[in-house]
């Protein structure tokens, strides 16, 4: 088991329930014709980010998400400015331009994604922080790299869960990578985010989880009908408030969730 990859029991046979409200095919493959064009037109600006707004990405993160045939909708008061490591659990491919519409940030990432096409050059060109979390050896280096991050007044992103869960379910935030935002002074920004139907019961839909392929998963979100995103700005934990790492991190998840399992404690 990696240090940073615990093993969520959610998989798509188990956990994942197909809506029973499908868009027509024509009209699922025009959401993931979006989505990509897109995508496309980001990494061709990569080279320009640095004079992008700030604003502007956020909206561009909604687009994405929107033309996935998604509905958003962020509550709570906006993340502060200067060095912020923003936590969020995890569920889907989703929640990274969700997390990035709250505030551009810097994102903690998993190496073989900067060899991913497409989505490979638009992380690099994003400043994402790449880690390899079968080496326990680089766990180290990687919160000092967080750190001097965040140190430099950047938003670093993070998925402290370690794994994708399906929604229902939820993982605990492992603390390593708090020590980051300890070491560097730093406000911690909780995020929680949760997918709904139409009627507002949790839907699994979106979720990426298991051995579920990055094509079934777009295609499963693009396919189904009225889905919705709500994006909940928890109140920001002041630097100071809590002088360890596990305090921190169980300060920093959500209590409040659907219901479901939760992983053990992780590093």
């Amino acid at each position: 088991m990696s240090v940073w990859l615990p093993g969520a029991p959610c998989t798509p046979r188990g956990c994942v329930e197909h809506t029973a409200a499908a868009v027509a095919v024509p009209r699922a493959v025009l959401r993931l014709a979006g989505v990509a064009a897109l995508v496309l037109a980001a990494v061709v600006l990569v080279p320009f980010g640095r004079w992008v707004p700030a604003g502007a990405v956020r909206r561009w993160c909604r687009w994405v998400v929107r033309a996935a045939g998604v509905r958003v909708r962020v509550t709570g008061a906006a993340a502060p400015t200067g060095g912020l490591l923003l936590v969020a659990n995890h569920i889907s491919w989703l929640d990274v331009p969700l997390l990035a519409a709250v505030r551009p940030a810097r994102m903690l990432a998993k190496a073989e994604i900067r060899r991913w096409p497409v989505a490979g050059p638009l992380a690099a060109g994003g400043g994402a922080l790449f880690i390899d979390r079968d080496r326990l050896r680089a766990l180290p280096d990687t919160v000092a790299r967080v750190a001097r991050a965040l140190e430099q007044g950047a938003a670093v992103g993070v998925f402290p869960e370690g794994s994708t869960w399906c929604g229902r379910a939820q993982g605990t935030f492992r603390r390593a990578v708090f020590q980051a935002a300890l070491d560097a002074g730093v406000p911690v920004q909780p995020v929680r985010i949760r997918y709904r139907t139409d009627r507002g019961a949790p839907a699994t839909a979106p979720a990426f989880v298991g051995d579920d392929t990055l094509l079934a998963s777009l295609w499963r979100v693009a396919s189904a009908r009225r889905l919705s995103a709500d994006v909940e700005v928890l109140p920001p934990i002041p630097p100071g408030r809590h002088t360890d790492r596990r305090a921190l991190a169980a300060a920093a998840q959500p209590q409040e969730f659907t219901g479901g399992p939760r992983h053990p404690r992780g590093r």
